[in-house]
C-alpha cells in the first residue's frame, strides 16, 4: 500500500510553489469484496490541496485483498498518514 501512494502520489503545484509541506490523515473502509470506500481526511495538514490528493491517491488504489473473520470477508477501517515533504520532490518538475 506504502509503494503505491509513494509512486502515485503527485506533489500539488500549488503547495509545491508556496513552500507548503503537512501530512494528512485518512481513513478508509475496505469493504468485502475489496474495494476502497468511504474515504475521509481524519486531520488535515491545513493546506486543501495536500488534503485533495491525499485522499484522491487512496481512492485510486486497486482493489485489495479483504479482511476475513471466521472464514468470512469483512468491511474493515484503516488510518494512515500521508506525509508531504519538499525535499522529496526537489528533483522533479511541477507538473502543468
Amino acid at each position: 500500500m506504502m509503494k503505491f501512494i509513494s509512486e502515485n502520489l503527485e506533489y500539488p503545484v500549488a503547495a509545491q510553489e508556496n513552500g507548503i509541506e503537512g501530512r494528512v490523515v485518512c481513513s478508509f473502509v475496505v469493504n468485502k469484496d475489496g474495494g476502497i470506500v468511504d474515504v475521509v481526511t481524519v486531520r488535515s495538514s491545513g493546506d486543501r490541496y495536500l488534503d485533495q490528493e491525499a485522499i484522491r491517491v487512496i481512492q485510486s488504489m486497486p482493489k485489495w485483498t479483504p479482511g476475513k473473520q471466521k472464514g468470512q470477508p469483512v468491511r474493515v477501517k484503516y488510518t494512515i498518514p500521508i506525509n508531504f515533504r519538499l525535499t522529496d520532490y526537489k528533483k522533479q518538475k511541477p507538473k502543468e
